[in-house]
């Protein structure tokens, strides 16, 4: 079978969107995903990913390494060694592909597709032009299956996010329904603030609601205190695969625009969006579940991809009350089958 690289430098969250792609190529042939070291997790629970190769790029991560000549050299013979047939960059609408494609073209890759606005010369095989070949304005897993289909991979199937199976983490979990809180994100713009957090936490508790917060290992004090003394802390407690089995279980999750969402969407639970627009929601929303989206969307920072709230006092998001977002998980989920006395 041809060994085809896909190639998605960014986060979790962005590897986890391209998952609809991912699949289309892996229909036809052997995938291995090169990712960024925030992504190869991520990589490793999609379907139809054989291997995971990772590189911190200088020129996609936000806190990039130098540019090192050794350490492209480096990346170059790896991948030369895999002797790929072809590659498929997926980038989102910021990001141009060439840097990597000149790359893959020194690693000998022969066929190279990719979106690009600018002139790409010999590094691209096969060029999508956004806004001609490509909508601006659509989901991320939509542009990426387009490149993808470009390149001779069309979708085969509904197109929704997925990853494989999840763990069993029923020791993990209360018994009974629950609702996920997912306080932190991986820019501090994108955060609903703490102690809207805390007060939705309790206010879940409090009408019956077993309720589970969620967080990676640096995020311990965040996820202790939104939890309290009602709720179950599973900070820094779980791997993305344990997460996703914990999302899995969920009657909903509340989360910001980041990599939890994304696995919430992959595994069907409807999603809670509190949705700092300085990113367009048109593109990340959670996709293909449903959701409630939350949070000014006009609001000055919009389309600024800021990670440091440019607006003072963060009103895009801390406009949204904890209320507010308890009337959205019933709206999705209901009402809990237990209710207190």
């Amino acid at each position: 079978m041809r060994r085809v690289l896909v190639v998605r430098l960014d986060g979790a969250g962005d590897v986890l969107l391209a998952g609809p792609a991912v699949r289309a190529v892996a229909a036809g042939s052997d995938v291995t995903m090169l990712c960024g070291p925030d992504g190869a997790a991520a990589a490793r629970l999609l379907p139809g990913v054989t291997d995971v190769l990772t590189w911190a790029s200088p020129w996609v991560l936000a806190d990039p390494p130098p540019v090192r000549a050794v350490d492209l050299d480096r990346l170059v013979a790896r991948l030369a060694d895999w002797r790929f047939a072809e590659a498929v960059v997926l980038t989102s609408f910021h990001q141009s592909p060439l840097p990597t494609a000149l790359v893959l073209r020194l690693a000998g890759v022969a066929r190279i597709t990719g979106a690009s606005v600018d002139y790409p010369g010999s590094l691209l095989d096969v060029r999508l032009r956004p806004g001609e070949d490509l909508s601006e304005d659509i989901p991320e897993p939509e542009r990426m299956t387009a490149i993808a289909a470009a390149a001779g991979y069309p979708v085969l199937d509904d197109g929704r996010l997925a990853v494989r199976p999840p763990p069993a983490v029923g020791d993990l979990v209360p018994d009974g329904r629950y609702v996920v809180v997912h306080p932190g994100a991986a820019a501090p713009a994108r955060t609903w603030p703490a102690e809207h957090a805390t007060r939705a936490a309790a206010l879940l508790a409090a009408e019956g609601w077993r309720v589970v917060v969620t967080g990676g290992s640096g995020e311990r004090g965040l996820t202790a205190a939104v939890a309290g003394s009602a709720g179950t802390d599973l900070g820094g407690r779980t791997d993305l695969a344990q997460l996703s089995g914990v999302l899995a279980g969920a009657a909903a999750v509340v989360v910001g625009n980041t990599g939890a969402a994304h696995l919430a969407a992959a595994v069907g639970t409807p999603v809670v969006s509190l949705f700092a627009p300085v990113v367009p929601a048109v593109r990340w929303a959670p996709y293909g579940v449903p959701h409630v989206l939350l949070g000014d969307q006009q609001a000055r920072c919009r389309g600024s991809r800021a990670r440091e709230c440019p607006v003072p006092g963060h009103p895009c998001l801390a406009s949204v009350t904890p209320e507010t977002v308890v009337g959205a998980v019933a709206a999705l989920a209901g009402a809990p089958l237990e209710v207190p006395a």
